[in-house]
Parts: structure tokens; sequence; C-alpha cells
């Protein structure tokens, strides 16, 4: 019997894809828990148009994401932090200050998460950091560190 997973189903495959399998393992554990519903032509055209639809909403998602990139690619941000000899910080930046700093500047909200600083900032001097908006979709921001 050809069904269509609506779940993940562990050792069968993942959500939305179509499946051949037994009818007693259709009939007895798919269909009457819902991880699956037959494949006749009315399901498999609503699936197709889920799917088109699912796909249209991604392809609009990652062409914002490419349109912000562009924007935060031009953007500097400077963060004003005490410091000692030599420009020496007391402490580091860490990737909360440089989203607070994105929000105050710009006023987008920035997840600290998916910022990704590549050496640790302890020191006064301009320093790029990379910000994943989508899979796929990087940007590059300047952070400047300056003196109070």
């Amino acid at each position: 019997m050809k069904v269509i997973l609506v779940q993940d189903v562990k050792a069968l495959g993942k959500k939305g894809t179509t499946k051949e399998v037994s009818d007693g393992y259709a009939r007895n554990f798919l269909l009457p828990r819902g991880l699956a519903i037959e494949a006749n032509q009315v399901n498999v055209k609503k699936l197709e148009f889920e799917k088109k639809l699912e796909q249209e909403r991604k392809d609009q998602e990652e062409a914002e994401a490419r349109q912000i990139a562009a924007t935060i690619n031009e953007m500097q941000v400077a963060i004003k932090v005490k410091s000692g000899e030599g420009g020496r910080l007391f402490g580091s930046i860490t990737a909360k200050d440089i989203a607070e700093a994105i929000q105050k500047y710009s006023g987008m909200e920035v997840d600290k998460r998916k910022l990704e600083i590549s050496e640790n900032i302890k020191a006064l001097g301009n320093y790029p950091v990379n910000l994943h908006l989508y899979p796929g979709v990087t940007a590059t921001i300047t952070v400047r560190i300056v003196e109070e």
C-alpha cells in the first residue's frame, strides 16, 4: 500500500515523502496513529500543492535574507568601552554586546546565536563579524571597538 507520511517516522522516512509499505503496517500502525495517510489522487495533489507553497515561502525568506545581507554588509557598528594600557579591554566583547549594538544603530533585531565571532575581542580596533541570516546567506558586519 502506498502512503504519504504526515510526520517523520523512524526507519521509514521524513514528513511529506511517499512510501510503499505492507498493508498490515499501514492499517494497523501508520494510519490509526495519524503518522500517514493513504496515497490516493486527492492526497497526492494536496501534497504537491503544499510542497509548492512551502518552496515559495522558502524562496521568499531567502530573498529577504539576501536583501538584509546587502544592507548589513555596508554597515559598521561602533561599541564604546573602557580600556586600559595599550588599548586592552577590561573583559571582552561578546555576541550579546554586538547584537545589542546592531539593534541600537539599525533597529534590526539580531539573534546573538547567529553571530560568528572569529576571534576574541579583547582590544580596541576593527573586527569582522559574520551573521548567518539563512542557510547559505551570510553577511559580514564591521565592529569598531573604540575607547569611551
